[in-house]
């Protein structure tokens, strides 16, 4: 098993102007990581829908990669968005969900089938155009440029636990200021 926070400081290194939205617990520590990025997009509050935020952001900005950084317990609460992602085909879009079994941001409660669901199973019988997993750091390190280069929609399954414990700045995280910022970068291209 893979730091969910080491993970996330091997795809900061490979990132520059790519749309990045973040859901829960990823989400703090993605800013965390790369704090203040004005295309830096939070998904919480609406649990399930950073991969329909992801596909939108995608068919809006198509000359623009999109980074959705999922959480396993998230994606199970929208398995259709894999289907629709599939089917529109983002060449764009690059999801990665961050398996821990578990509904972290909600106590850590178990998702159904804990250990049993084939994320990437899913994904590839859904249509995207490649799958990934990853459970070894030193894997994921050699193998992130191969995904970052594959054209879309592409998925990765990532075998984590938690790292360090990122604060947790609701404040910031639901801060009107960095939707303004995220707009007024788009509009610059």
């Amino acid at each position: 098993m893979m730091k969910r926070d080491q993970v996330l400081k091997i795809l900061a290194r490979h990132l520059d102007r790519e749309i990045v939205i973040g859901a829960y617990s990823t989400a703090f520590d993605w800013i965390a990581t790369r704090p203040g990025h004005p295309l830096n997009f939070t998904s919480v509050g609406a649990m399930g829908l950073a991969s329909s935020h992801g596909l939108g952001f995608a068919i809006a900005c198509p000359d623009r990669k999109v980074i959705v950084l999922d959480g396993d317990g998230s994606l199970l609460m929208n398995l259709g968005s894999l289907v629709t992602i599939a089917a529109a085909a983002p060449a764009n879009l690059l999801h990665f969900v961050f398996e821990n079994g578990t509904y972290e941001a909600n106590g850590g409660h178990p998702i159904p089938g804990q250990g049993r669901v084939d994320f990437a199973g899913m994904a590839r019988s859904a249509g995207y155009a490649a799958v990934y997993r990853f459970e070894d750091l030193g894997t994921f390190e050699t193998g992130i440029k191969e995904v970052l280069q594959q054209p879309g929609p592409v998925f990765a399954d990532l075998k984590v636990v938690p790292g360090a414990d990122s604060p947790r700045d609701y404040a910031e995280l639901y801060d009107p200021g960095k939707r303004d910022a995220l707009r007024a970068e788009l509009r610059r291209g």
